[in-house]
């Protein structure tokens, strides 16, 4: 194995960076200060920033001093709102001038606070007189030729695989690929290497794999890879590595032919070739997979490094980390990022954008790079979130080449949550084997585009 690095468990708790910290809250329309921003304490103005992540916190509020040394007048506040709530509280807070100055968002839901005129156009605010940030970070925050978002983090998709499953197996994590059958067979092409590899990693209570006589599925012990209702890390991977594609402007596009042959080739690795936990399982909870490979009961995970702490904090086995599956039409996985977004209301604006620069700089993301919270979006701030994990013998280079190579964008547009809600349910069901899968992509096409547009 060349680009996959090998590890045994030999970190304690990070309690630095996971541990839960409270933090101050300010809303932005409070104190008036004479220059028509809010008063801090001795005096300047306070900025707020709010954020879903109680673990990425304590990274701002280092950030955040380290600013303040720069600008003693403008203090910074940071607030966690649970993801839970986030994104019910945050139209509700807009609306009523209780909103943050600066507060994070993702893909879905930027574009209707952009269309609403509630954003600071970054373009216009900051202009190119900024650090390098990643490319296909920033592109996920343009619309209708402005930048809305400060690049943050990102993650891309990559393969965690058990080391000493996948050698006992005599499986090689590194080359794993899927074909979808030719016409008229029903196992996979001649060039699909990943359906053998799954079926070697299951095994039932007796040892016995997945077409071998008397192989008791209800009991199987370990399973060979997450296929499973997961958008990110799974299909739309596979999706756009088939030819096919996910969104076609503010429209869904994937009842296609390569649609169909790329969810049925997920859907029969549940159902007809048993080398996926049920989607009973997986639906009502996504992070079961995730749980299963800490317990050694999954060979192969195809996921972001969002998993990467949990998995480095608790997996008590040799693991690693190797190019995710490729596709007919090579490695193509989704580079998904968040982004700092400006109150185009806030009484600070002149203050808010100078903390935006600030968060936008190498400096500026040192913090979430040092404390190995997640890959940083500014370019030259990465390398030090690369050697945070190489020093606990973890190599990130897997999901370095995913988002530099060929990617799939996330989904966007400003009612894309809507239509989101709306299709999750019925690929749920055809994922379950409910649903045969050509008729369930045309249903959830028409129901996604159809709350879309309303």
């Amino acid at each position: 194995m060349t680009t996959a690095r090998r590890r045994r468990r030999t970190l304690g708790t990070a309690a630095a960076a996971a541990a839960a910290v409270v933090l101050a809250s300010c809303s932005p329309g409070a104190d008036d200060a004479d220059d028509g921003g809010s008063a801090s304490e001795g005096g300047g103005t306070t900025v707020t920033f709010r954020l879903w992540d109680e673990r990425a916190a304590p990274a701002y509020e280092e950030s955040f001093d380290a600013f303040n040394a720069q600008q003693p007048d403008i203090r910074v506040e940071v607030e966690v709102v649970p993801w839970a709530d986030y994104w019910e509280r945050l139209p509700l807070d807009l609306s009523s001038g209780e909103m943050a100055d600066i507060f994070w968002t993702n893909t879905s839901n930027f574009g209707r606070y952009a269309d609403s005129g509630d954003l600071i156009d970054i373009s216009e605010a900051l202009g190119t007189d900024h650090d390098e940030w990643e490319a296909s970070v920033a592109e996920l925050y343009e619309r209708d030729g402005s930048l809305w978002g400060v690049p943050q983090l990102w993650d891309s998709i990559a393969l965690y695989y058990n080391a000493d499953l996948v050698e006992q197996a005599g499986v090689d994590p590194e080359s794993l690929r899927w074909q979808p059958p030719q016409a008229g067979g029903q196992d996979a092409g001649p060039e699909d290497t990943l359906l053998d590899a799954a079926r070697a990693l299951t095994t039932d209570e007796q040892g016995r794999h997945p077409g071998q006589r008397g192989f008791d599925r209800g009991s199987t012990q370990v399973f060979g890879f997450n296929s499973q209702a997961d958008l990110q890390a799974i299909y739309i991977d596979f999706l756009a590595q088939n030819g096919g594609t996910w969104q076609d402007g503010d429209e869904f596009a994937f009842a296609t032919p390569e649609g169909e042959e790329a969810f049925q080739y997920l859907v029969d690795m549940i159902n007809t070739h048993h080398v996926a936990p049920s989607a009973a399982d997986t639906n009502p909870n996504g992070d079961i997979t995730r749980d299963m490979f800490l317990q050694q009961r999954l060979g192969l995970y195809q996921s972001g490094p969002y998993n990467l702490r949990t998995i480095a904090d608790n997996a008590e086995f040799e693991w690693g980390i190797a190019p995710m599956v490729e596709g007919p039409e090579g490695r193509i996985g989704v580079v998904h990022g968040v982004a700092a977004v400006g109150n185009a209301n806030s009484e600070n604006v002149e203050a808010t954008t100078e903390v935006l620069r600030w968060l936008g700089s190498a400096d500026g993301q040192s913090a979430l790079a040092s404390q190995g919270v997640a890959f940083p979006a500014a370019v030259d701030a990465q390398q030090t979130f690369v050697d945070y994990w190489a020093e606990r013998d973890v190599d990130l280079q897997p999901f370095l080449d995913a988002a530099e190579g060929e990617t799939a964008p996330a989904p966007l547009g400003p009612n894309v949550n809507a239509g989101n809600d709306a299709l999750v349910p019925i690929l749920q069901d055809m994922f379950l084997g409910d649903i045969p899968v050509p008729e369930a992509l045309q249903r959830a096409q028409e129901a996604g585009n159809e709350a879309m547009a309303e």
